[in-house]
C-alpha cells in the first residue's frame, strides 16, 4: 500500500530575477513501511523533496499524496494538522529545545496534539526514551548530551506521536561514523518495531548500505539510470 504518491512534482524558487528549478518533474511512489534513502549531491533537490513531502514547502506544480491526502489542495491549517499527526522529523542539527530536558523534548509534540492526559503523555515518552537507550539521561538537557545522544532524543521525539512517516535530512551528517552507524541501527529497529516508513537523505555511501531501497536524484529529477538499489 502506497503511503506517498508523487506525480510530475515541480518546485521553483525565485532568486532575484532568476527562477531556480529545484525539482523538475519528479515521479515517486513510496510503500508503507519502507526504509529508504534519497541520495544525491548537494543541490540535487533531495532536501526540497523531503520538505515538500513533509508539508514544510509547497509544490509549484504536480500532485503529492501523503497518507491518503492530496497535500497540494490542503489549507495551511490542514497541512499543520497532517504534519503533527502523520509525519515525524529528524534533523541533522537535532533541533532540540535547549531549556527542556530529554523527557520534556520528547513529550513536546504530544502536548501540541492535546487530548491526552499527563500520565498517557509521560508513559509514551518514557517508552520511546527507553527504546533509544536514554532512560538514564531523562533529566539531562541537550547541552549535557553528546551529539549521538541528542540525535537519539530527536528520533524518540519524531516517533512519539506514532506517525506513519519519519523524514530524516542527513541524520548522521554531524556524527562520527561509529555513532552514525548506531543511530541508523536504532532507526532501522524502530522501523521494524513500529512499522514506520523512514525516508532519509544522504550523500554518504556508507549510510546507503542501511537502506532497503535507494532512490537517486540528480538536477531535480529521479535518476533512473543508476537503478533503485536494495
Amino acid at each position: 500500500m502506497s503511503i506517498i504518491e508523487i506525480k510530475n512534482l515541480t518546485k521553483n524558487y525565485a532568486l532575484g530575477t532568476t527562477t531556480v528549478r529545484a525539482l523538475r518533474g519528479v515521479d515517486l511512489e513510496i510503500t508503507e513501511g519502507e526504509f529508504m534513502s534519497i541520495v544525491g549531491p548537494s543541490g540535487s533537490g533531495k532536501t526540497t523533496l523531503l520538505n515538500v513531502i513533509g508539508c514544510i514547502d509547497t509544490a509549484s506544480e504536480g500532485s503529492v499524496r501523503v497518507a491518503g491526502k492530496e497535500i497540494t489542495k490542503l489549507s495551511d491549517h490542514a497541512l499543520t494538522n497532517l504534519r503533527l499527526h502523520s509525519i515525524g522529523f529528524i534533523f541533522q542539527t537535532f533541533n532540540l529545545i535547549p531549556v527542556l530536558d530529554v523527557r520534556e523534548n520528547v513529550e513536546f509534540p504530544l502536548l501540541l496534539m492535546k487530548g491526552q492526559s499527563k500520565v498517557q503523555i509521560r508513559k509514551r515518552a518514557e517508552k520511546l526514551i527507553e527504546q533509544v537507550g536514554l532512560t538514564e539521561h531523562v533529566k539531562h538537557r541537550p547541552s549535557e548530551l553528546s551529539g549521538g545522544q541528542r540525535q537519539r532524543v530527536a528520533i524518540a521525539r519524531a516517533l512519539v506521536t506514532n506517525p506513519g512517516i519519519v523524514l530524516a535530512d542527513e541524520p548522521t551528517a554531524n556524527l562520527d561514523s561509529v555513532t552514525g552507524g548506531q543511530i541508523l541501527d536504532i532507526m532501522k529497529e524502530m522501523n521494524r518495531i513500529e512499522k514506520t516508513t523512514f525516508i532519509f537523505s544522504t550523500h554518504d555511501p556508507h549510510v546507503l548500505t542501511y537502506a532497503k531501497r535507494v532512490v537517486h536524484i540528480k538536477d531535480g529529477l529521479i535518476d533512473t539510470s543508476v537503478g533503485a538499489g536494495a
